[in-house]
């Protein structure tokens, strides 16, 4: 079972599993077929039963009822009731205690992971829990306000702590400088003031860039903006920082050069832009020459930066990369996944 987008009315033809059994079948060689319910109706209970060893059977959307996301025990007990063993392979709905994720297990025995979902604990828990040092962490991404548990939850585990995208420009309005027209969040200007002092505490390196890549004007829809690079104490008025700048990276890179294990969440500006995608994609050369010449651990947890990697062309040179933008932050944020901890053997 599992789900595809969000309905919001029940079925939509759009969001059916059909086509996914259809690929499914293709890519195994197989005739496939999809459940038209996810639930225990006479016809699904009759399409199981006419299963022979090897057959696979894929039961439709399980968010076309409402009940799946409030991990409704009705919705689960039906579904399980279809089954005999229970196998988790879902990393990136791990982190959500829905109907088919947490629900099902109460009902059967036994609940296992997947190979997938094994692969992505034994990566980002190992790097967190018992990590080969030194270990280093890139946040990046828009908001400090969304990346906050991950910063202070990372401070207390790793050795070298980069910062990268929009959130930079709270930090350094936050150490007194100017940012010109760059995102900042006023409200966490204090918090980033006190994250940098408890790093400072606890004897992690923070990584702020050294200068800036900076436009005119955001380049939406990817249209061009006048562009200059400065010192990130140097943002002229009426300009946005928008990705690091060539010393920002050389100095990343030095910092880099001794780490044994890193976690990258988050590009380091606005790489949909051909014009400041330059951080974000020698960052991702950074990673993967590090993997294959130098042996490290290189773990890209999730969102964007798994899509600049794919971007970048350099995916197979990482060790991994997350299948799960929510869950993998909370995983290391340190949170207990709902989905994980439901499971009889992970």
């Amino acid at each position: 079972c599992s789900h595809l987008g969000r309905p919001k009315q029940g079925p939509e033809e759009k969001f059916s599993l059909r086509p996914v059994a259809k690929r499914m079948g293709e890519l195994m060689g197989k005739d496939i077929k999809c459940a038209p319910d996810c639930k225990a109706t006479d016809e699904v209970k009759n399409m199981v039963a006419e299963l022979k060893p090897g057959d696979i059977l894929v039961l439709e959307n399980t968010r076309f009822y409402k009940g799946e996301t409030k991990n409704d025990p009705e919705l689960a007990e039906s579904m399980a009731s279809l089954a005999d063993l229970y196998v988790n392979d879902a990393f990136g709905t791990a982190h959500r205690a829905h109907s088919s994720t947490e629900g099902v297990t109460k009902f059967l025995s036994p609940c296992v992971s997947g190979f997938l979902l094994k692969k992505e604990l034994d990566y980002l828990k190992g790097a967190v829990d018992n990590p080969t040092r030194p270990l280093a962490a890139i946040v990046g991404g828009a908001k400090v306000s969304t990346k906050i548990p991950v910063i202070e939850s990372m401070l207390d585990k790793v050795d070298k702590l980069i910062i990268g995208g929009g959130m930079v420009f709270t930090f350094l309005k936050a150490r007194g400088l100017s940012v010109g027209n760059s995102l900042v969040e006023e409200e966490f200007i204090e918090l980033a003031k006190s994250l940098e002092a408890k790093a400072k505490a606890k004897g992690v390196e923070l990584i702020l860039p050294k200068d800036i890549a900076c436009g005119d004007a955001f380049p939406k829809d990817g249209k061009e903006v006048a562009y200059k690079v400065v010192p990130a104490d140097a943002i002229p008025d009426g300009w946005l920082g928008l990705d690091n700048g060539p010393e920002a990276m050389d100095e990343i890179k030095a910092a880099l050069a001794d780490c044994k294990t890193v976690i990258w969440n988050g590009p380091m500006g606005v790489f949909e832009s051909p014009q400041f995608s330059k951080g974000t994609y020698d960052m991702a050369a950074t990673l993967a020459c590090m993997t294959t010449k130098h042996g490290a651990v290189t773990i890209i947890g999730g969102g964007d930066s798994v899509s600049a990697v794919n971007k970048s062309g350099l995916a197979d040179k990482m060790s991994h990369i997350s299948t799960g933008g929510g869950a993998s932050l909370e995983l290391l944020e340190g949170k207990v996944l709902p989905g994980v901890a439901a499971l009889d053997d992970k």
